[in-house]
């Protein structure tokens, strides 16, 4: 039992959280970040989209690491990520299908997310099933922790509400309060993406360029 949890099993679970984020660390997954954040919900379904997908592949590449010939390794994992999204699809399309409309072509995108190809070839090729389970959620929590930040104050200071749900009340309209509806478009997700960057990096001396 102690070996499952060990210290580097939990660094491979933490480090994507916090000081080797997938987004703000290692600068993967910005185009989804900026697409899908206008509105917390489809960030939400987004994040548990990639974590699972990302869990799965990379538990489903660690199994088969040592039969993949070397020369077709970038196929087989491109086959595999691309049936694990077809599923999500499916199933989103199901029982969410507002929110399945709402992300688009973004779901079937998952596919070129760099986040995706880059644990598969860095850490699941190299890894058992059990840490690259941990991999795999750590970085899309990572990944997911950043888009439902973002979300959150898009949605509520574009539009006001979060969820759908009027948050901002009635009175602040009455006495002058405007939303800011720069903040629905794409390039403030871009800024609120740099304002964390640089807390991120301001609070921790390990991120920061000697």
């Amino acid at each position: 039992m102690s070996e499952l949890f060990s210290k580097k099993n939990k660094e491979a679970f933490l480090n994507p959280l916090g000081s080797n984020n997938p987004v703000t660390v290692q600068v993967l997954g910005i185009c989804s970040a900026l697409a899908v954040t206008a509105q917390l919900e489809p960030a939400i379904v987004m994040g548990i989209s990639v974590t699972v997908i990302v869990a799965m592949a990379n538990v489903i590449i660690s199994l088969l690491r040592k039969t993949i010939p070397n020369r077709i390794r970038i196929i087989v994992q491109l086959v595999v990520v691309a049936s694990l999204v077809t599923i999500v699809s499916e199933i989103l399309k199901a029982f969410a299908y507002d929110v399945s409309v709402q992300l688009s072509v973004y779901i079937g995108l998952i596919i070129t997310n760099c986040i995706l190809m880059g644990r598969l070839e860095a850490f699941a090729m190299q890894n058992g099933p059990w840490e690259s389970l941990l991999d795999g959620i750590g970085n899309g929590l990572g990944y997911a922790k950043i888009l439902i930040i973002v979300a959150f104050f898009r949605e509520l200071l574009g539009s006001g509400s979060l969820f759908g749900y009027q948050i901002i009340p009635n009175c602040a309209y009455e006495a002058g309060y405007v939303n800011n509806g720069l903040m629905l478009l794409a390039p403030m997700a871009l800024v609120i993406v740099g304002c964390i960057i640089w807390w991120q990096r301001a609070h921790n001396k390990d991120l920061q360029e000697k």
